[in-house]
């Protein structure tokens, strides 16, 4: 089980990204983190990394997190953590060369799946290709957590909806995924958990069969949680229909 505890992140001049998380991740779950531009999302996942300092602490089945636990997890982000002047079939071997685990077949099967190319360097597919590349290398590195920040930035609808289809169908008992994502609505049917930030606070940590049994929806859950004006698109039109305009 991975374990956030008290995790507080505070940037030097701009305050703090996060205040006191805590959560739990047990094997086997889609999670997936959610929140407004700003709520702290990408600073929580690179915290759980290490790749940033914070205060709290983070544990992996009880301890914690040392260096050599940072094959459980692995990482994917539109930012891009691979080689742009290699190719695909490079970074398989770079990657089956340091991650015993590393899942050949899926890889396979997931390159066919995007019909990205295995010969062309990285750096020279579109955005959208990258990103799915990056998604393969963190599905296929052999990881108990597989950490995602907006993951299908590029992808096209119906390739999204497949592969959230083809998600279910390759993930083990033992692997846990946990995703920040803006696309509530489309990722809904396929998430076991939802953790809900704002403003770099943890406002909810539900299941969405807890959310079934009280009668409710993620998407509804989600605008009650963060109180969703549902008459705001209404205001914006009224205001421009009636010519207002703000002040000088």
């Amino acid at each position: 089980m991975l374990e956030c505890k008290h995790l507080t992140k505070a940037y030097p001049g701009k305050g703090r990204a996060l205040e006191d998380v805590s959560f739990s991740l047990p094997r086997g779950e889609i999670v997936g983190l959610l929140g407004e531009n700003g709520a702290g999302k990408t600073t929580l996942l690179k915290c759980l990394l290490g790749l940033l300092r914070f205060r709290g602490e983070v544990t992996l089945d009880g301890h914690p997190l040392a260096r050599e636990d940072l094959a459980k997890l692995s990482f994917a982000s539109c930012e891009h953590t691979f080689f742009p002047s290699l190719t695909p079939q490079a970074h398989r071997d770079f990657y089956a060369a340091h991650f015993p685990a590393f899942r050949h077949n899926r890889y396979a099967a997931l390159m066919d799946f995007f019909a990205l190319p295995a010969h062309r360097p990285v750096g020279k597919l579109s955005t959208g290709q990258q990103n799915q590349f990056e998604v393969i290398l963190a599905l296929c590195q052999g990881a108990d957590y597989i950490l995602m920040d907006e993951p299908f930035a590029g992808s096209d609808y119906f390739n999204r909806m497949d592969f959230y289809k083809v998600l279910l169908g390759i993930l083990e008992p033992t692997e846990t995924l946990f995703l920040s994502t803006h696309l509530v609505e489309e990722m809904a049917p396929f998430l076991g958990r939802a953790i809900l930030l704002h403003q770099g606070k943890l406002v909810a940590n539900a299941t969405t069969a807890d959310l079934e049994e009280a009668g409710t929806d993620l998407v509804t859950f989600c605008k009650q949680t963060y109180q969703y004006q549902a008459n705001r698109v209404a205001k914006a039109l009224a205001r421009l229909t009636h010519g207002e305009e703000a002040a000088p």
